[in-house]
């Protein structure tokens, strides 16, 4: 009888034990691309007029790093084509613009483009 309301209680929790296992192991795997992203840039961009050497420049709280017409910077919590529009702004228009999951599309990097012209 014992036996039989131990092995109950362990299929009942069994399910959740293995729910919460997955959920870890998947918050584990979605996370390690976030770390390694933290350690090196997160935004490349390429200008189309090329800076005078290596220079630095604050957008809106964001460190760019700029060496001629490529420009690198750390992650922000605005939307890719939102942090091309400020880079352009300061810098001029943008060339190519992309993060760890790729480039912008043409018609972002259009509207990206636009805060240049402003």
């Amino acid at each position: 009888m014992m036996f039989a309301q131990r092995n109950g209680a362990f299929r009942q929790l069994l399910p959740a034990v293995l729910a919460l296992a997955g959920t870890a192991a998947s918050f584990a795997m979605t996370a390690a691309p976030v770390r390694a992203a933290a350690n090196g840039p997160f935004y490349s961009a390429t200008l189309t007029r090329p800076m005078d050497g290596a220079q630095k420049l604050v957008q809106k709280g964001l460190l760019w790093k700029c060496e001629g017409a490529e420009c690198f910077a750390a992650r922000d919590t605005s939307r890719p084509v939102i942090v091309c529009a400020r880079l352009a702004q300061k810098v001029g228009p943008v060339a190519r613009f992309a993060t760890p999951q790729g480039e912008l599309a043409a018609d972002d990097l259009a509207r990206c483009n636009e805060a240049a012209a402003g």
